[in-house]
């Protein structure tokens, strides 16, 4: 983690809004810090959840193929909320270990299809550069449709985002979460 304690606490349940109470109501289970601690600010939480869940849960991209992406700009961005988070929600999608540590190396690695080692460049370039390369994005467009497309693009900016705000927030390990030594 990049700092040790919450900038922004976690709020518990009985401190939340009538807000942040109705979008977490749909949620099973004790709520993760990430939605802890967005009930701080429970509008932005209301209208982030719109994009996230088309991200996560409605995307055009294939599991596998938007957790690798999820995963490397959470390693790009030392996010270790981020990417322990998402190593849980990979090994779900049967990627094992053994990838899930490759991508650390990114897109340079031995083992990844013409299409991974793409979709890792892609997530390099937009971190470094906010852009994809003409190359990398005329080699995405053999395997992946105009939709697929901009998923990738804004799948990789929405981790960006999110990865920047755990970071800065302070928001600290859920019990259980792997860390960076996958």
């Amino acid at each position: 983690m990049r700092v040790s304690k919450p900038r922004v606490q976690p709020l518990q349940m009985d401190q939340w809004d009538a807000t942040a109470k109705e979008i977490m109501g749909r949620v099973d289970g004790e709520p993760l810090n990430i939605f802890k601690t967005l009930a701080n600010h429970s509008g932005l939480m209301k209208r982030w959840m719109v994009f996230a869940n088309h991200i996560l849960g409605k995307s055009t991209l294939p599991v596998r193929e938007r957790e690798l992406i999820i995963l490397r700009i959470g390693y790009l961005c030392k996010s270790g909320y981020e990417w322990g988070q998402h190593v849980l929600i990979a090994r779900r999608a049967k990627m094992t270990d053994d990838e899930i540590r490759r991508i650390k190396s990114g897109a340079d690695a031995n083992g990844w299809s013409e299409a991974e080692r793409l979709l890792l460049k892609a997530t390099d370039e937009l971190y470094a550069d906010a852009h994809v390369s003409d190359a990398t994005w005329q080699g995405l467009a053999k395997h992946f449709n105009t939709q697929q497309l901009m998923d990738i693009v804004f799948t990789i900016g929405q981790y960006n985002l999110v990865s920047m705000a755990l970071n800065s927030f302070g928001v600290q390990p859920d019990p259980g979460l792997p860390g960076f030594d996958v």
